[in-house]
């Protein structure tokens, strides 16, 4: 490599470096490095270096975080979130399972990851206290549905990595991998509840016959709280509904059906609804546009083909797919799932190129393999769960949730590589 893509190279790194150690949003300097590196290294103007701007998949974030971000304030997600609950009649051992299912629901409607988290973690968290139930557990299945109906064909990452794909001339199914990310992070929540059980992190409880609760915290509320339905709520739903009919059945857009949905809603609060604009996921706008802006100079200089050229010399593609789901794993639990994606995917279309595995089954393995370990306590789901505990020492769950990072990193990446890449291509 010349030092003309050695000094890009570098300078992605040195982001991700900035990024984690002092929280600034990665988008920022993904587009001042843009700057850096087309106008001294390429010789663009602004209007060159913008080309690669992401427009569709910024207003696809725009218009989801907009919409859900209304369903929010006025009181839909509760009533969804209460609704499953009370579903369970009380039994306490489904609660974990009912937390991942609203979740994971909520981000294949297009909720960002983070912020289905934000929504459900404050009730898992409290549902644990009321319950004696491992924060832990509850914790680490709202994150992992949330991550299990992230690649939905309608949410943020899925649009986003279909983006990548489709850019470089490939195709993939969508539900393929929106399937693959429910199937790995259901078996990752069985094995964290068997895990778990059989270590005795989670407290027993004594049940009745018929497998109702009968003990609980004294003095405990009743873990689902009744949240009135309302007309505007009724509504929220129907536009839901509207919206997934609207997508999957008639292809439209989803970045302008959602935003024209928020439109509806607005009406429903014209003095509050300025209010929502907050809840548009800003800073993930910024880091995808950043990134993916950054990105698309680092191809324009050669600089992914030589890196993946580089990883093919390790030799046999199933080794290669298992190094980069390693790479992919490790770096996002300290560094956003969304930027690695980013960057990531792009150096494995070489790979992929090759003929030799299939396209759908390693994109989706790095897809899931940066997404899964953002259990970890450095990482926005992981940080929202600590936050939101309750009744526990925070040192000790912090050591908890690190700890059980750690294990995802080290078999989680190595799971998905194996169910997605090796086996499709042994029976193949």
């Amino acid at each position: 490599m010349t030092s003309v893509e050695i000094i890009p190279l570098v300078g992605l790194v040195v982001m991700f470096v900035i990024a984690t150690v002092f929280s600034i949003n990665i988008g920022f300097l993904g587009f001042v490095g843009s700057f850096l590196a087309g106008a001294f290294l390429l010789g663009w103007d602004d209007k060159e270096i913008l080309k690669a701007f992401p427009s569709s998949i910024v207003l696809t974030i725009v218009g989801v975080t907009f919409f859900f971000g209304m369903a929010k304030r006025n009181g839909t997600i509760d009533l969804l979130v209460n609704a499953c609950v009370r579903a369970v009649r009380g039994r306490v051992s489904l609660i974990p399972w009912v937390l991942f299912v609203v979740a994971s629901f909520l981000t294949a409607l297009g909720t960002f990851s983070p912020a289905a988290v934000a929504l459900v973690s404050s009730a898992a968290m409290s549902f644990a206290a009321r319950a004696r139930m491992s924060p832990l557990v509850m914790g680490i299945m709202t994150i992992n549905g949330a991550h299990a109906g992230a690649f939905s064909p309608i949410s943020v990452s899925g649009v986003l990595v279909r983006g990548i794909v489709e850019d470089a001339g490939m195709t993939i199914d969508p539900w393929y991998l929106f399937f693959a990310s429910y199937g790995i992070n259901t078996l990752l929540s069985v094995l964290t509840v068997a895990v778990y059980g059989i270590a005795s992190r989670v407290r027993p409880l004594e049940y009745t016959a018929t497998g109702t609760v009968r003990t609980v915290l004294p003095g405990a509320v009743p873990i689902a709280q009744k949240v009135e339905v309302t007309p505007v709520r009724v509504l929220t739903l129907a536009l839901t509904g509207a919206i997934l009919v609207l997508v999957l059945v008639f292809h439209l857009p989803i970045s302008f059906i959602a935003l024209a949905a928020g439109v509806v809603l607005a009406f429903t609060d014209l003095q509050g609804h300025s209010r929502s604009i907050a809840d548009i996921s800003w800073s993930t706008v910024l880091l995808v546009a950043g990134m993916i802006t950054y990105i698309s100079i680092l191809e324009e200089l050669g600089v992914i083909d030589d890196l993946a050229d580089a990883a093919l010399l390790i030799g046999a593609p199933l080794v290669v797919a298992l190094v980069l789901c390693y790479v992919i794993g490790v770096a996002s639990a300290f560094a956003s799932s969304t930027a690695l994606l980013a960057a990531i995917v792009p150096l494995s279309l070489p790979l992929l190129e090759t003929g030799h595995l299939s396209v759908v089954g390693v994109v989706a393995a790095l897809s899931i393999a940066a997404t899964v370990v953002d259990v970890s306590p450095f990482s926005t789901n992981g940080a929202l769960i600590l936050a939101n505990a309750q009744e526990v020492d925070r040192t000790d769950f912090y050591r908890q949730l690190l700890f059980n990072a750690l294990i995802v990193v080290a078999v989680a990446p190595g799971i998905t590589w194996a169910a997605l890449v090796l086996v499709p291509s042994v029976f193949a």
